[in-house]
């Protein structure tokens, strides 16, 4: 996608970025938000709390605008509040939270992987006397609901977990978390920042909150709900805005355009999820096949459609993305240290896989084949400049080197792809991978799924038309047993 800035307002700061892949950090702005913004900002100006015409006019256009972001999210316009960022969203919900249930008691549980808004909170509440459990994680970043239901306890007064994580774009069970803590009583937050407007909000939660700027909103717009019956008592001094919970004058013209570009890019999402989502599976099928000693990392089935990360061994993550930006991709990473925190990502530590030479892609809608092809095309070269000084004798790419087999399954619906696999995987060694091309869609839920019950490792999704196939998708099984 290319940067829709052509300009900067500064002069001699280029902002020319010719294709961007990081719409996990932030999203252009929704061609919907500009328009709903500048008209808003004809007419939202006023002070919504007013009773003349020009502050009636901006409350119609802020009341509008929650009921929209409602009935997307799943919730009711009156639980509702509007805050400055997703990350205010998130302190506010969990401090709202905690001091709502605070005679419950002072516990606090959250997942391994959270937002760091999350863990600064937490810090904070431990600090100031509270406890604090975290739920690990398992190598695909997700975590098991028996272990997080197991340290649910009489006194935890709040429970967070993310929808989907930011860094590897992997997809928990939140519904699963939600009944448990619901069982035990304990409210739960919901982080839905990388999610909202792209996938279906998961129930079940007490809380969620969310962020414009991720989904083509301006910047500047964070989303907190809270269900009705939710104990809630705002950290900060009392406020007549905004249900109370957040303080301060609400930007009616942004919270306007936030909510037009949400409405907008959850009804592209089901025509363009698809569409990213074999994207990703191209990449991540491809990456390990051109570069060697790399690792995709993150649940390779239940995760967000646009969104992949690998990681490449001996490579610092920081150079090869300036080696990227170079060449003109916009990417980020969860390297082992960032210039701002020199701090090794607690996301991949958590996951106990390498944190060093991390690539996080997250494909924006509108996202053309051709520049994900110049993307595989430019890598394996970048990464191999960046691994020159080091004189390293580095082997070929497994997945290049190792036997394929290829079972045409074109034509047969499930489970005859799945049987077919089942019953010739023995033929290539263990390493070897097996490629089963299939244009029945049930494959891509079945075959992940057998490869969960066989122990065999899903190396996910490619065009068949990469394997000699004319229609459908190939799946990539490693034989692993």
């Amino acid at each position: 996608m290319s940067n829709p800035a052509a300009a900067t307002p500064f002069p001699g700061v280029s902002l020319n970025v010719t294709v961007y892949f990081d719409v996990a950090s932030t999203a252009p702005l929704h061609p919907v938000a500009r328009q709903a913004l500048t008209a808003a900002l004809d007419e939202g100006w006023a002070d919504p709390a007013r009773l003349y015409r020009s502050g009636r006019q901006a409350r119609m256009l802020l009341d509008a605008a929650r009921e929209t972001v409602a009935a997307v999210l799943g919730a009711r316009a009156d639980e509702i509040s509007f805050t400055a960022s997703g990350t205010q969203a998130v302190q506010l919900g969990l401090l709202g939270a905690l001091s709502g249930n605070r005679r419950r008691g002072g516990h606090l549980v959250h997942s391994a992987v959270e937002h760091s808004s999350v863990l600064h909170v937490a810090e904070r509440h431990e600090a100031s006397g509270g406890e604090v459990s975290v739920v690990p994680v398992d190598r695909g970043g997700r975590v098991d609901p028996a272990a997080f239901g197991a340290l649910l306890r009489p006194d935890t007064a709040l429970a967070a977990l993310q929808s989907a994580n930011h860094e590897v774009g992997t997809v928990q069970p939140v519904d699963e978390v939600a009944a448990l803590c619901a069982g035990a009583g304990v409210p739960l937050l919901v982080d839905a920042a990388q999610s909202a407007g792209r996938v279906d909000v998961p129930a079940g939660w007490s809380l969620l909150t969310a962020s414009a700027h991720k989904w083509g909103g301006p910047p500047g717009v964070g989303v907190l709900a809270v269900r009705k019956g939710v104990r809630y008592a705002s950290p900060l001094p009392a406020d007549e805005r905004e249900g109370g919970r957040v303080p301060g004058y609400v930007n009616v013209p942004a919270i306007v355009a936030a909510a037009a570009s949400l409405r907008a890019v959850r009804a592209e999402a089901e025509r363009e999820n698809a569409r990213l989502h074999a994207l990703v599976e191209r990449i991540r099928a491809r990456v390990p096949q051109l570069v060697p000693e790399v690792e995709v990392v993150g649940d390779p089935v239940r995760r967000l459609p646009h969104l992949v990360t690998f990681s490449c061994l001996y490579v610092d993550g920081e150079v090869l993305l300036t080696e990227l930006d170079r060449a003109g991709f916009a990417v980020s990473s969860g390297s082992s240290c960032t210039s701002s925190t020199l701090t090794p990502s607690h996301v991949l530590a958590a996951m106990g896989v390498l944190t060093e030479g991390n690539v996080r892609v997250s494909l924006p809608y509108g996202t053309a084949e051709a520049d994900v092809e110049r993307f595989l095309t430019v890598l394996p070269e970048l990464v191999a400049g960046v691994r020159a000084p080091l004189g390293l004798d580095l082997p070929a790419p497994a997945a290049a080197s190792a036997p394929l087999l290829v079972l045409d399954a074109l034509g047969k619906r499930c489970p005859l792809p799945v049987i077919e696999l089942a019953k010739r995987i023995g033929e290539v060694p263990v390493g070897g991978t097996v490629v089963v091309l299939a244009d029945d869609e049930a494959a891509r839920l079945d075959i992940p799924a057998w490869c969960g019950m066989r122990d065999q490792e899903y190396a996910g999704e490619a065009p068949a038309a990469d394997y000699g196939g004319d229609r459908g998708s190939a799946y990539l099984v490693r034989r692993t047993t």
